[in-house]
């Protein structure tokens, strides 16, 4: 969508809630609690309708019941602990759906997602390492790149903003590639900034050039190389600048200016270093699916899987 149809279509109207039906997917860890705390606290601040899901290995002892969960022995112990959880950690908090299902977890979860018109997946995570270690297990990887709705994950440090800060997002970061992801994330920051008041602040980050890039001549006088590498760094920015600022229509209907910051380094590094001097609630990010599922996991998704496993606050991504 070209910039100016986008500024059109975001111009001010009457602010709602930037979610209305809330799904976390849980697998009773320490991780997928602390998700659901998250996403109780979301959905009672945005009024929206929360549903928990957990999925069960699909297991040949039990295909009889894979149609039927609510006779699956397993699926029923399931619920009801679920249940208990919430009662424990929201016994006020009303539950749209609970379901316990058996089978191959994303698939599932994207069902689900599909069939009750989720606008929101939030997912734990413990940050130990690879994707692998995302709190659902190994599917955890696909879930981001598949679900059909936006992805809200929580690490483990992304208590810290919510102790420091007090609830609620105050200041939001929408780190942009200006790729398709990034794109499609504009309208929910902004409906988010909005619905909440917060401030918001976009980032671009610009790799910086190689010092064995082909434009600085090897025989040229050290002076030059300098002058040339400063030369690309500045035109890069107002580049840069320049389009951050189109991402939004000339009224975006904030309570506060929003603020644009174009820096050079590479993207993980930069955000993080921007959320911890900004004192940053929120994280919203693209992520560009490439065609292979392969590739898409693991190439342009690779600085996103860093920041999701060192961000100090919640983490929103929108697949492109």
């Amino acid at each position: 969508m070209p910039v100016a149809e986008l500024s059109r279509s975001l111009e001010p109207k009457s602010i709602t809630s930037a979610f209305q039906h809330i799904l976390v997917a849980v697998d009773f860890s320490e991780a997928s609690k602390r998700a659901l705390c998250d996403a109780i606290a979301l959905a009672a601040e945005s009024k929206a309708r929360l549903s928990v899901i957990h999925v069960l290995h699909p297991d040949h002892k039990h295909a009889p019941f894979e149609a039927l969960a609510e006779i699956d022995p397993e699926c029923v112990v399931a619920a009801k602990r679920i249940k208990a959880l919430m009662g424990d950690l929201a016994p006020e908090q009303t539950i749209n759906k609970v379901l316990a299902k058996r089978g191959p977890v994303s698939e599932q979860v994207a069902s689900f997602i599909e069939k009750e018109g989720i606008d929101l997946l939030v997912i734990g995570t413990r940050g130990r390492g690879g994707l692998q270690k995302l709190a659902l297990g190994s599917v955890a990887e696909e879930l981001l790149r598949v679900a059909p709705c936006p992805v809200m994950t929580i690490g483990p440090r992304a208590d810290i903003a919510a102790l420091s800060h007090g609830p609620g997002f105050h200041t939001i970061l929408f780190a942009s590639d200006f790729g398709s992801g990034s794109v499609k994330a504009v309208p929910l920051t902004l409906a988010l900034a909005r619905a909440h008041e917060a401030h918001l602040i976009l980032l671009h980050m610009t790799p910086p050039m190689p010092a064995s890039s082909g434009s600085l001549t090897a025989y040229a006088p050290a002076t030059a190389a300098a002058d040339e590498v400063r030369y690309w760094e500045e035109t890069s920015r107002n580049r840069a600048l320049k389009q951050l600022r189109g991402c939004l229509p000339a009224d975006p209907g904030l309570k506060y200016e929003p603020e644009y910051i174009v820096g050079t380094n590479f993207l993980a590094d930069g955000v993080l270093m921007a959320v911890d001097r900004l004192k940053v609630d929120l994280i919203v990010m693209g992520a560009n699916h490439a065609a292979s599922p392969r590739t898409a996991a693991h190439v342009p998704w690779s600085a996103v899987h860093e920041v999701l496993r060192n961000a100090p606050c919640p983490v929103l991504t929108v697949a492109g």
